[in-house]
């Protein structure tokens, strides 16, 4: 009897036991909502802070860009690179290079702390998937699945900040000598909605739609791909430990950028064309001196497409082209390397895998 009691009771001793490994188990591989959240904030706050420094960065040449892709081709202010912002200085001195660049950081920060989360939380679902129908636990992206990542974050990340974009554009396009001056981000949100109605502020939205699949697509698809080929590969003795220097990973975002934005720059200048319709003395405006009497009359992106070709021809499209790919490397590769840099100081997990 007394043999059955310690049977029983070593029994009852090892299933107590059990319960209690199986429930640390439970715990170790469950994190906390408040963990969860912590984790979202911190990979918000890294996209936040890459596309902050690095748009700050170029913002002199995203200001020329921008003044070279909506300028009358009848009164020509800025031509080239070196000159444009020889001539920006001279006219409007070095606030004039950063004009533009408060609201272009109000709109960059929450638009780059999306689509890099949006990136992260795609590429998981994507990865998810690919695997259910392949069968294959161990699969990892192609460079067709991150295009697809990369194409989805950006949509998401353009239309939840979109006029903020709109408004950035105008507001850089102004000059000392223009007829009318928006005050600042708010002023011209207002001015806009009530002049213009709420319609207004998605005004250029689907060719942005159209070119951010490709731009922002093959930004992440390329440098990605490049990164885990070169870790594989280990081609000139670049990689150290599994491991890409700063430099290296400077490089693969340059690369990335480039190809992006060559592919998808029509649509830019498409878009930004769209943006300077309806607006009061926009005709003169573009052309920084006040005296152009050009109507800005586009209806719809087919149309825009058609008048700039027509009027200006094919080179049009690539109008502000050279600043803007000078601007693109830098910007580029310092919003991936910014961003892996923050996450690694805040302590954030970076693998898709998981």
């Amino acid at each position: 009897m007394a043999s059955e009691d310690v049977k029983t009771s070593e029994a009852a001793v090892s299933t107590i036991v059990n319960l209690a490994e199986e429930a640390k188990i439970a715990r170790e591989g469950v994190k906390a909502p408040g963990y969860a959240i912590l984790t979202i904030c911190k990979s918000l706050v890294a996209g936040g802070v890459a596309g902050g420094v690095s748009r700050t960065a170029v913002a002199p040449l995203e200001r020329l860009k921008i003044l070279l892709q909506v300028q009358n081709p009848h009164s020509i202010k800025y031509n080239g690179t070196v000159q444009g912002l020889k001539y920006i200085w001279q006219s409007e001195g070095l606030r004039g290079l950063f004009k533009g660049n408060g609201t272009n950081c109000a709109r960059i920060v929450p638009n780059s702390a999306v689509k890099f989360f949006s990136y992260e939380q795609a590429s998981k679902g994507i990865l998810w998937l690919h695997r259910q129908q392949s069968g294959n636990a161990d699969a990892e992206l192609t460079p067709l699945l991150r295009l697809g990542a990369g194409a989805t974050a950006g949509i998401i990340a353009m239309s939840a900040t979109y006029p903020m974009d709109m408004v950035r554009g105008r507001i850089t396009v102004q000059t000392d000598k223009s007829p009318y001056q928006y005050r600042g981000m708010i002023h011209a949100l207002s001015t806009i909605l009530r002049e213009e109605g709420p319609r207004a502020l998605y005004k250029g939205w689907l060719p942005s739609v159209i070119g951010v699949i490709p731009y922002v697509g093959l930004n992440f698809a390329v440098y990605e791909s490049l990164k885990e080929w070169l870790v594989k590969a280990r081609p000139f003795g670049l990689v150290q430990d599994s491991e890409l220097s700063v430099t290296t990973r400077l490089g693969c975002g340059a690369v990335a950028g480039t190809i992006g934005q060559t592919v998808a720059y029509p649509l830019d200048v498409i878009r930004r064309r769209m943006q300077m319709v309806g607006w009061n003395n926009a005709s003169s405006i573009v052309t920084g001196d006040g005296r152009g009497k050009v109507p800005l009359q586009y209806n719809g992106m087919i149309d825009t497409f058609r008048k700039t070709v027509r009027h200006e021809g094919f080179g049009a499209l690539y109008k502000g082209l050279v600043p803007n790919s000078v601007k693109v490397v830098p910007s580029i590769s310092i919003a991936f390397v910014t961003y892996e840099v923050v996450k690694d100081i805040l302590g954030v997990e970076m693998r898709i895998s998981d």
